[in-house]
């Protein structure tokens, strides 16, 4: 740990005490300066790059920073506390991210506050959520290093209002009513809050949780197992918890943990839930220095193996022929658990599986043989031929994700470990001998995986590479140079070569950094060149990358000369040869130990030997490139990303650090070639390729290059003007003619010389001034743009602020000469010394001289050629005239932007004529506008309408200037010159725009320029916006610093990488005071131009003239409100007129624009906007109409209420408060904000009532876009609706117009739905937001936890129909009993209070719904649905009519009770349609539902009249085409209720009984369906299951398929439910989970009768099974039977409690499932039952419970008499193997590989094959330990069979004798044997040393054998030439000559033969 770590970590235990008193205070806050020393403290860890102390001018002091801080602090403190979050809080929230972007740091204590502010804001009930949105992203920014505040010690959050938000979304049923008219919050923000803000909850918390969430835990309903997991998942505290508490100790909860985790099996999300807990367990724990650490990390040897073999099920590896180890239906029933995810791609679960890992590791592992580390070892090679490039399917992508995670978690635990920033105790540090376990556990798999064929693997693999190199450097590049140098020596395939290329890219900086091996660096540059090549651009790519990086790295300097006794570079060449055969002789294992081997001395030799090449490379690198650009093809077009323009872009990147690390004598070189090539060539399409490498030559000796450059460039432009007549007239196209490339090249080649490259253009003043001016007079046609663009490249050269430092080394360094010391080595980002380019007077005199002579001469022509003395035709034939208007446009644009940083925004704002007297803002004054930006508050005579504007636009609020280098003063004449051409120019622009839009209102090219020109003179004023430089820069800067960037080290990267990011800070800082700035004069002119050409009737002129205005708007205060009025003009006459274009320009610029916000905040619009757009949806264009169609959501926004009410925590807004009193201020803000609100709601209110009207009268096609705005204008929850509304939603719900009936009866849910929810929450808008909600009927129930009787009695009373009250939730006991639970009165005696607006609306709703208005809407119902989708149960229709019913069982509604029932009747008719089925099924479950909570004697009238019917349709009336919407109806009953509320109906379907006789299979089979659905929704609580079961169990061999198919799923359905837990307290459930085991009790322990009912079940089936007569085609009891046991079994087998049928595996159903599979007469049954067979390995089994398992299937496989189960119990060996290999005891896995080579000597060859196969598969995957022991035992054991049984000679044509079958038998046993050890290593390069010799036995020794034998070793042996193509020239070296020989006959056949 440094000692300003020691200071911090001492000063703020110090502190600690008074720490936390000062952040809980109420008091004001800003007096943080001053509390106790300790809160100047800003963060823990000081920055690692000085930003400021680099700027080369004078910047702010820390106090100035602060000021400005407090002044926002300030502001913010207003903004909240009047209500004023947008635009107000908003606004300010987004300056202090700009504060903080601007790498300023808050005092530590000001940070705690406002993270507890912004926590609040994000989570406030009653904000507007998209504003929400901004306050969680700033609280995201302020928390997002744990370097600024420790958790626990700085800072704790509350958890409870985050649960309370998300519990919103996954518990409804907790929080009551569905919120139809709140929109609800982005779940994935309130996701990626937890991962911010869980760091900061308190561990003492952790009990609460557990109280709170745990109860929900239910599998009987597993949607709520699935939420616990996630809640625990997104909220759970993992910091260390104090040590004297017990109970928070991981080990207290995580046996419960484990309990859950195998209470929900085969679910791939709760794997992901538990690993992503545990992961971050084990980092949190890390440091603690009480919890336990073992081998194991903090978890015990059970948990762990447990992780492990998740671990091997998440990577989802495929094995055989098994079937996934998740069950897809088990993840279905996750529900609303989905919204709980973490962003799978943010947070892939190798990522978890990583950090588990890793964080784990300790010392404790090297010791012990069983550890974590050791498991690793063991996952690694149990897949470790799944990483092989010939073996890739879906799991390539995560293996390659895990390795990568995992060396990049170690990378960075060892790197902070090492520099302090992880305070981890001494013993379980990282250590060397773990280092290097753990990179040699990795090595060989990154080498297979760097040639992976899918690109994301590969680069995830070579970044693993380099985190490997960086940790091992002698373990990895050993290995890595002895693959690479043959392939870059061309010797094997291409794409090896490319992955050599980027692995060297990457290991470069390693090897340069490493004794020994960066003598090989040179070797390897010069066998990079081929590389580049103009027929394989992707390779040239990776050469120019390579380069690229090792440029960055070392100096090419020629180290030999001062050193006489070094002759050039044959030492190293010598040298270099000799490691190359090395490698060669020793294959890929090769150690090449140069720490010990060789002596820093001949070291040094070498090294300097080697760069005696360096100029050779050079040249020849440079001759390369030169034939690359000749030959590259014509680029199409601009930004294609095609391979060439990659190459273009890549050359710069390239050239710039190969030219700076270039020695003066290598760089004169290298000039006069490029130079020469420049002067002497032309190649067009190269052209910007070789302007961006004369740029990279000019930047790094800029005196130099200029001296030879300029002249020679000048001098060819006068020749190719004078002499070849370039651009002497103009052209059509866009292709440069042949006559003017010359004359493009040499200019593009000059533009590029001279920028970025400082002051040394002065030298070459006159010359570069004179060819612009020349180049200006003569110039016509497309090269002049090209001309245009010089200037401004030579103008920003003058202006700009940037550095002029290329060099790897510092001055000094290079003064002293380079040494080999030097190579690679590290620049302290704290000790650069920067050149910048400050401009100079000179300069800048040079620069506005240019802008003069150049924007004169181009406005002078402007003005002659729009007046009427040119002496150009405007005829419309020649285009002359219009390329002259462009081209001056053009240069116009270009200069100003070429200036911008001239420009003063407040001088360019100035009003009046005279600049002089501008208030100069130099000394960032801010009193420019009332920083309220409340801009009428002085003015007392604010007009009604002011009021409706919401405070001016965001924008309009000033922001804070720092110093950013600007050098002009106010005074200076050349200030004034500038601003003044400035302001002509705007004239002349707007002169321009007038003469065309008068006479060439079709002269689409000038227009273009004209608009383009516009955006320019808007914005680059202060910094050069339209080229965004800031982006440009930053993106570039993020691409070069990635190959850099190691986990846990700061800033490692060479020295011109670390300029550029000070040169990137001093940009942020110009770009942050370009800030918006208030409209002049001019500027509204323009504005109003821009407004009229956006609704132009051309295409491409409102296009441009739209992307102008937008950009335009963004940088002027109060622009939109301007130009906002002529649009709305224009919209609304265009629509009377059908102007088509002009209405998509209208729309386009209002609806699709930043426009769009303001019109939606300023009413005085809006109301014109909504009726324009309205009347838009009915124009008969399809244009308009899909611009209509997208625009809907926007204008919907502009209806939706505005915050009425935030509730927030005052002493998490006053912590802020600043010491002035701004008391006034705030009561003045807030009236103001009230009075405006209300003047908008009435507003709102007005058009409601207008659009209403509207809608009654208008086309259907207007009417639903006018209802849908009336809708959000209309419903408020104060004056809930209408009249006019209510009339129109009612009456619109039986419009005969289909989408019309849908849009209106929505509205009317939503209305029904408001009214409740007033009610609920007593009238009161505040209850509402906090969700305070008093249901009549509603009871908190308190449970008798004590009572050892309690459960039973309580499950008791659901079989009987009487209750006091009912339970409708599922959850309630469960798991365990909480003190109370949440049950609803069974007959309540007090309705919903309804107060007189809500007694309104029902009254006149009851009104319209007379007979006539149901029985349209019944008939409605029974319409044909319009596509079969839409054919279903349609919940939407019965929520619609369960509200009308509850109106109707008031007495509110014309309509009685009666009316309805007749009504029902017709409806139903005859029954005979489906379409009267679901209507009725519909009307029948609204009627239901719609009861619920009504009292006693009005439910049992319903019950009474709807019960019969029910039970005769459900009886008799049910088809295969009707059933599905009964079932519906079922559900929407039964579902989340109380079974008792039906108990009619449930009690029928329960007393159901199969009837043998029936022949109607499908009413037999749907009552079945019925019942099962009715257990599903009941769950545990359905209580009447025993006599069902007994039934059904009585009749398994129900003859029909339907019947049986519904029966296993029934009794599934039934098993399913009947398990629970029921601890009476959490407490107890902790503990008895603690005291069972480190991984809880095991849960689903079959009961006795439970047991009792499989076995008779078996029993029966196998006295079947003798019954039937074998080769019997007719189905069977035994068949029919077996089929239902196999549904049932299946059912089980693919849910959650699968485990329970554990220890019915060996005995049962082993044996009935292969029996099963031999009734070769009935296929279904053998599919099915294989189907389950298959599922058996797949089912976890516990450490032990396997053993029997595994015992019956090497019983079966020994023993049995069918072949057939021998061959099929082989699937499931290999399977239980893979996936239970950190399970399976040492005897299990022994037992299994005798069985399999016992199997090889079966006598059916299929099983001997298969057995084979099996064995190898085993092999392959086992670890190494074990590995080794099993392979020579049984290579012994099975050369020893093929030597001691020679093949008997055979007597010709005679039968084989049984002895002579044995021996074949034997052999080929041994041949399989053999064989099974050969393909256990398919890819393993090179082979095993003990492989040749097993090869070389199966050649001699059987090869020849004839028939099975003989085919048999040939194809062992040809299979293994085949797989190793790729390698064989390595693999082939372990052979001897004599072994090769024996080979040769068998493997190559002669090509005659």
């Amino acid at each position: 740990m440094s000692a300003s770590q020691k200071v911090a970590e001492l000063l703020a235990s110090v502190g600690d005490a008074s720490n936390n008193e000062v952040s809980r205070a109420s008091s004001p806050g800003a007096d943080w300066q001053g509390t106790d020393g300790l809160d100047h403290q800003t963060r823990y860890r000081p920055r690692t790059f000085p930003y400021l102390r680099y700027l080369p001018y004078d910047v702010e002091d820390e106090s100035e920073r602060l000021r400005s801080f407090d002044e926002i602090l300030k502001h913010l403190y207003i903004a909240v506390e009047a209500g004023d979050f947008a635009p107000g809080a908003v606004h300010w929230t987004r300056e202090l991210r700009s504060w903080l972007g601007l790498k300023f740091d808050p005092p530590r204590a000001a940070r705690v506050k406002l993270v507890k502010l912004y926590y609040e804001l994000s989570l406030a009930p009653g904000i507007d959520p998209s504003v929400a949105e901004r306050f969680s992203s700033m609280f995201m920014v302020l928390t997002k290093r744990k370097h600024y505040l420790r958790p626990g010690h700085d800072l704790l959050l509350d958890w409870r209002p985050l649960y309370k938000e998300l519990k919103v979304f996954v518990l409804p049923q907790e929080s009551g009513m569905v919120h139809t008219t709140n929109v609800k919050r982005n779940i994935r923000t309130l996701t990626k809050l937890c991962s911010f803000a869980q760091l900061y909850f308190d561990p003492k918390e952790i009990p609460a949780m557990f109280e709170e969430i745990l109860p929900h835990f239910s599998i009987s309903f597993s949607e709520g197992a699935h939420v616990v997991a996630g809640l625990l998942n997104l909220l759970l505290p993992t910091a260390p918890a104090p040590a004297e508490d017990e109970t928070l100790q991981p080990q207290y909860y995580l046996p419960t943990f484990f309990h859950l985790w195998s209470l929900l099996n085969r679910s791939k999300n709760f794997d992901i839930y538990f690993l992503d807990i545990f992961s971050r367990l084990a980092r949190d724990s890390l440091s603690s220095r009480h919890v336990a650490f073992s081998e194991y990390g903090i978890f015990t040897k059970d948990q762990s193996s447990l992780i492990f073999t998740a671990i091997l099920r998440l990577l989802e590896i495929p094995v055989g022929q098994a079937t996934s180890p998740y069950s897809v239906t088990v993840d279905l029933c996750g529900g609303l658990a989905l919204l709980l995810d973490r962003d799978q791609k943010k947070h892939p679960i190798a990522h978890q599986i990583a950090r588990w890992i890793v964080m784990s590791l300790s010392p404790a592992c090297l010791d012990k043989s069983d550890s974590i580390l050791g498991n690793l070892e063991s996952l690694i090679q149990a897949v470790e031929t799944f990483f092989h490039p010939s073996n890739n399917g879906a799991w390539t992508k995560t293996l390659a994700q895990l390795v990568y995670y995992l060396a990049d978690f170690f990378v960075m635990r060892w790197n902070r470990e090492r520099s302090g920033e992880m305070d981890v105790p001494e013993e379980k540090k990282l250590n060397d001998a773990l280092k290097k376990r753990f990179v040699l556990c990795l090595r060989d798999v990154i080498f297979m995986g760097i040639y992976a064929k899918s690109g994301t693997a590969m680069n995830f693999s070579l970044s693993t590479l380099q985190s490997l190199a960086f940790l091992e450097p002698e373990l990895i590049l050993p290995g890595a140079l002895q693959r690479i140098y043959p392939s870059m020596q061309g010797l094997v395939e291409v794409h090896r070569t490319t992955s050599s290329l980027r692995s060297l890219q990457i290991l470069s900086r390693t090897m340069v950094r490493t004794k020994g091996f960066r003598c090989h660096v040179t070797t390897m540059l010069g066998l990079a060149l081929p590389g580049i090549d103009a027929n394989d651009l992707d390779k040239t790519l990776h050469t120019l990358s390579y380069i690229q990086s090792v440029c960055y790295n070392i100096p090419f300097h020629d180290l030999t000369k001062e050193h006489r006794e070094i002759s050039g570079s044959s030492i190293a060449v010598e040298w270099v040869t000799s490691e190359v055969d090395r490698m060669e002789r020793e294959g890929p294992n090769v150690e090449l130990n140069y720490a010990e081997g060789l002596s820093d001395e001949d070291e040094k030799l070498i090294l300097r030997s080697s760069t005696a090449g360096f100029g050779e490379f050079l040249m020849s690198l440079l001759g390369r490139i030169f034939t690359l650009l000749e030959n590259l093809p014509d680029a199409s077009r601009i930004r294609s990303g095609s391979p060439e323009e990659n190459v273009v872009n890549t050359l710069p990147a390239t050239f710039t650090p190969l030219l700076a690390s270039l020695a003066p004598e290598l760089y004169d070189m290298a000039l006069n070639k490029i130079a020469d090539f420049i002067g002497n060539r032309v190649i067009h399409q190269a052209r910007d390729a070789m302007a961006f490498i004369c740029n990279a030559l000019c930047k790094v000796n800029p005196e130099k290059a200029l001296r030879i450059l300029v002249p020679m460039l000048v001098r060819n432009i006068r020749t190719e003007i004078d002499e070849n007549g370039a651009a002497s007239t103009r052209n059509t196209g866009s292709d440069v003619l042949p006559r003017d490339r010359g004359l493009v090249w040499n200019v593009s080649m000059l533009s590029m010389s001279v920028v970025h490259v400082g002051d040394a253009v002065l030298n070459h003043k006159q010359e570069l001034f004179d060819i612009a001016v020349y180049m200006q007079a003569k110039c016509k046609g497309i090269p002049t743009v090209h001309v245009s663009n010089y200037i401004h490249h030579l103008l920003l050269n003058l202006t700009l602020i940037y550095t002029v430092d290329y060099s790897l080394y510092e001055r000094e360094v290079t003064a002293k000469g380079i040494q080999t010391e030097d190579w690679g080595k590290i620049a302290k980002p704290a000790g650069l010394g920067i050149q910048w380019h400050v401009p100079r007077r000179e300069e800048v005199g040079f620069a506005v001289e240019l802008f003069k002579s150049q924007a004169e001469s181009a406005l002078s022509h402007l003005i002659s050629l729009t007046g009427n003395s040119t002496s150009i035709k405007r005829d419309g034939s020649g285009k002359e005239w219009s390329d002259e208007v462009s081209r001056n446009l053009v240069l116009l644009r270009l200069i100003i932007s070429g200036v911008a940083t001239l420009f003063n925004p407040n001088a360019v704002s100035q009003k009046g004529d005279d600049v002089g007297d501008v208030e100069s803002s130099l000394n960032g004054d801010m009193e420019m506008i009332d920083i309220n930006g409340d801009v009428n508050q002085n003015d007392e005579k604010e007009d009604a309408d002011e009021l409706l504007v919401d405070a001016e636009d965001e924008s309009a609020k000033p922001t804070f200037q720092y110093p950013a280098g600007y050098f002009l003063q106010k005074t200076d004449p050349l200030f004034s010159s500038i601003h003044d051409l400035r302001k002509r120019a705007g004239e002349v622009l707007h002169a321009v725009h007038k003469f065309l839009t008068e006479k060439q209102e079709d002269d689409v090219a000038c227009f273009t320029s004209l608009y383009t020109a516009y955006r320019s003179w808007f914005i680059d004023v202060g910094v050069e916006r339209s080229a965004h430089v800031l982006d440009r820069l930053t993106r570039l800067l993020a691409a070069d610093i990635h190959p850099y960037k190691i986990s846990g080290i700061r800033k490692d990267y060479p020295r011109p990488i670390l300029l550029r990011r000070a040169n990137l800070y001093h940009v942020q800082r110009l770009r942050h005071n370009a800030a918006p700035r208030v409209k002049s004069d001019l500027d509204d002119k323009l504005l109003l131009d821009l407004a009229e050409s956006s609704v132009s009737l051309y295409t491409e002129i409102r296009r441009n003239a739209q992307a102008a205005g937008e950009a335009a708007v963004k940088v002027l205060i109060g622009a939109r409100p301007l130009i906002i009025p002529p649009l709305l003009d224009v919209f609304e006459k265009a629509l009377k007129n059908n102007d088509y274009p002009r209405i998509k320009g209208a729309m386009f610029s209002l609806l699709y624009g930043s426009l769009a916000k303001t019109i939606g905040r300023n009413w005085k619009f809006t109301p014109r906007l909504i009726r324009a757009y309205i009347a838009a949806s009915t124009v008969d264009k399809p244009s308009v109409q899909k611009l209509a169609t997208s625009a809907t959501y926007q204008v919907l926004e502009y209806g939706r209420p505005l915050e009425r009410m935030v509730i927030l925590d005052a002493d998490a807004v006053r912590a802020i408060a600043p010491t002035d009193a701004v008391e006034s201020r705030i009561a003045k803000r807030k009236d103001m904000i009230k009075t405006k609100r209300a003047n908008i709601e009435s507003r709102k209110a007005k058009l409601a009532s207008e659009l209403v009207e509207l809608a009654k009268k208008s086309h259907w096609k207007k009417a639903s876009r006018t209802a849908a705005i009336v809708i959000n204008l209309g419903l408020r929850f104060d004056t809930i609706a209408s009249e006019g509304m209510i009339d129109l939603v009612a009456t619109g719900t039986i419009d005969p117009h289909p989408n019309l009936r849908g849009l209106y009866s929505g509205a009317l849910v939503a209305l029904f739905t408001l009214v409740d929810m007033r009610a609920i929450c007593n009238h009161s808008y505040e209850s509402y937001l906090l969700e305070k909600q008093d249901f009549p009927a509603k009871v908190e129930v308190t449970t008798r936890q004590d009572d050892p009787q309690w459960t039973a009695n309580f499950l008791r009373s659901f079989a009987q129909p009487d209750a006091e009250y009912y339970v409708d939730h599922d959850h309630p006991g469960w798991l365990v009993w909480g003190k109370t639970m949440p049950a609803y009165r069974s007959n309540p005696k007090r309705t919903l209070d309804r107060d007189e607006p809500e007694q309104k609306v029902r009254c006149q709703l009851g009104k319209i719904l007379d007979r006539k208005w149901f029985s349209t809407f019944f008939g409605y119902l029974k319409q044909e649905p319009r596509d079969s989708g839409a054919d279903r149960f349609r919940m939407s229709s019965a929520m619609m009519l369960m509200y009308a019913f509850e109106l109707l069982l008031d007495d509110m509604t014309v309509a009685s009770f009666d009316d309805i029932k007749a009504e029902i009747k017709i409806v139903y008719g005859d029954g005979t349609d489906k379409d009267q089925h679901r209507a009725t099924a519909e009307i029948f479950g609204a009627l239901l539902a719609s009861s619920v909570d009504e009292p006693l004697d009005r439910r049992n009238k319903i019950w009474e009249y709807t019960f019969p019917l029910v039970r005769d349709i459900l009886s008799d009336g049910l088809t295969p085409e009707n059933s599905a919407y009964w079932t519906t109806f079922l559900h929407l009953v039964l579902h989340g209720k109380d079974p008792r509320r039906s108990w009619p109906l449930v009690d029928w379907l329960a007393s159901f009984r199969l009837d043998m006789n029936s022949n109607a299979a499908f009413k037999e089979s749907s009552k079945i369906k019925l019942l099962q659905q009715c257990v599903v929704d009941a769950g545990w609580h359905f209580q009447m299951e025993k006599p069902i079961v007994v039934d059904i169990l009585a009749h398994l061999d129900h003859p029909y398929k339907g019947v049986r198919e519904a029966m296993g799923q029934t009794l599934a359905s039934i098993y399913r439910t009947r398990y629970h837990e029921s601890f009476k307290d959490i407490n107890t459930l902790m503990q008895s989970q603690k005291a069972a085991s480190s991984i809880g009790i095991r849960p689903y322990q079959p009961t006795e009768e439970f047991s009792i009912t499989i076995r008779d079940t078996f029993a029966r089936l196998e006295q079947w099974r003798h019954e039937r007569t074998p080769g019997q085609q007719t189905p069977s009891s035994y068949t029919s039977g077996s089929k239902t046991v196999l549904l049932w079994l299946d059912g089980t087998l693919s849910s959650e409690e699968c485990t329970q049928l554990l220890p019915f595996f060996p005995d049962m159903f082993m044996e009935q499932l292969l029996h099963m599979m031999d009734v070769k007469e009935d296929p279904e049954l053998m599919s099915l039952a294989y189907h389950v067979f298959r599922h058996l390995p797949n089912i976890p089994h516990r450490a032990g419970e396997d053993r029997d398992f595994i015992g019956s299937l090497i019983r079966i496989g020994k023993t049995s008499q069918y072949w057939h189960q021998r061959l099929r119990v082989l699937i499931n060996m290999q399977v239980i193997y893979f996936r239970r290999l950190f399970l399976i005891s040492q005897d299990g896995q022994q037992a299994l590989f005798d069985c399999l080579s016992a199997m090889l000597e079966d006598t059916q060859p299929e099983v001997r094959q298969g057995a084979s196969t099996t064995l190898s598969g085993m092999i392959r995957c086992s670890p190494v330990a074990l590995r080794t022991g099993i392979v020579e035992a049984l290579k012994e054991k099975f050369t020893n069979m093929l030597r001691d049984s020679p093949l008997p000679k055979r007597v010709r044509n005679s039968t084989p004798t049984p002895e002579h079958s044995k021996v074949i038998l034997t052999r080929h046993a041994a041949v399989l044997g053999l064989g099974a050890l050969v393909q256990a290593f398919p890819y393993m390069s090179p082979p095993p040393t003990w492989l040749p010799e097993v090869l070389a036995t199966l050649a001699v020794k059987a090869a020849a054998d004839p028939g099975v034998v003989g085919k048999s070793a040939k194809t062992v042996l040809s299979d293994f030439k085949k797989t190793r193509q790729d390698t064989w020239h390595v693999d082939v070296k372990i052979f001897s000559p004599e072994q090769l020989e024996d080979l040769e006959g068998v493997l190559w056949k002669s090509y005659f033969a």
